[in-house]
């Protein structure tokens, strides 16, 4: 527990400035964080970090996070998307040449991570770019859930959300945590608010939201069991690995550009 304080601890003190700073200071987090989080699917999967897949792959969830900006002003006749595709390309004609080595399964998890991580860090992206508040709005979802279900979940949990992904999640916290994170989030948006609709509007959609970012941690469980790994990654002593801290943000920020908010 101790190290799990100081590795957070750590982490704010480096990450919230960061947010603050905004810019191209935000593009350089998105970028390493995804990068990173691809890296562990790749070992998850066995794959070579120093390898022509996770060049192509690396290079693909870059142009995936990038500003849709970026692209408006350097390439005047292909949209970004098109480039992911020759990186996809890329990936299919790597199974012809690998011997065997890297197959057509591989490329789909592969190009699979590359749109749910690169997706997810781009949004967060553009997030930053609409405001300071409507990044926090969608951060301070995702951390008073995820308190939220802990506490009260070891408090009162008697039920089991997901044994067969992950054992220590129940119902009573998921509600617990989903209703703390309404509750205090809204409280905030009425503060601090972001975007046209009203406040019940966005009591309802908080409550959406946090739904969503459960499931994203559910998501990242599921591909953890598959796999037979504790923990995505080792780079957040206590923590895990980025996937790990992440993945409820992953799903919880394309949905809120869905609604409009970013």
């Amino acid at each position: 527990m101790k190290q799990r304080v100081i590795t957070a601890i750590v982490a704010l003190v480096i990450f919230i400035p960061i947010i603050i700073a905004g810019g191209v200071w935000v593009d350089i987090a998105a970028f390493a964080l995804g990068l990173v989080a691809l890296s562990e699917v790749l070992i998850m999967r066995k794959k070579l970090l120093i390898s022509p897949e996770a060049i192509i792959s690396g290079l693909g969830i870059l142009v995936v996070i990038a500003p849709t900006t970026w692209f408006n002003h350097l390439l005047h006749y292909l949209t970004s998307w098109y480039l992911v595709y020759l990186f996809v390309l890329l990936l299919l004609v790597r199974t012809v040449f690998s011997r065997n080595r890297f197959s057509f399964d591989d490329a789909g998890v592969i190009t699979l991570s590359m749109l749910y991580i690169g997706i997810g860090f781009h949004f967060f992206v553009a997030a930053r770019a609409v405001s300071l508040v409507t990044l926090l709005y969608a951060l301070f979802i995702v951390w008073l859930t995820d308190s939220g279900a802990y506490m009260i979940g070891r408090k009162l949990g008697r039920h089991k959300l997901a044994p067969h992904i992950s054992p220590n999640k129940t119902w009573e916290g998921s509600i617990g945590g989903t209703l703390v994170a309404t509750i205090l989030v809204s409280i905030f948006w009425y503060f601090f608010p972001t975007g046209d609709y009203s406040l019940i509007t966005m009591v309802g959609l908080t409550l959406i939201f946090s739904i969503v970012g459960q499931l994203g941690d559910l998501v990242e469980s599921a591909l953890k069991r598959y796999y037979g790994v504790k923990d995505s990654g080792k780079i957040l002593p206590g923590h895990g690995g980025i996937l790990d801290r992440f993945d409820s943000l992953l799903l919880v920020l394309p949905v809120i550009h869905l609604f409009g908010l970013i």
